[in-house]
């Protein structure tokens, strides 16, 4: 996966997020343990590597 792909989210337990299944985002960064996306929502909201479940487009 790289920086401009596009990706779907499939799962994330975050309590805090108003993401929902199948929402979808551009990836911003990668790190060691996280993907920063810009979701199409308008929510920053990055994943956590191990814990959130997502799908290259």
């Amino acid at each position: 996966m790289n920086k401009g792909d596009r990706i779907r989210l499939i799962k994330s337990d975050d309590p805090w997020t108003k993401l929902k299944c199948g929402d979808e985002g551009t990836v911003r960064r990668i790190t060691d343990d996280t993907i920063s996306v810009k979701w199409d929502s308008g929510s920053n909201l990055s994943l956590l590597i191990g814990e959130d479940f997502w799908e290259e487009l």
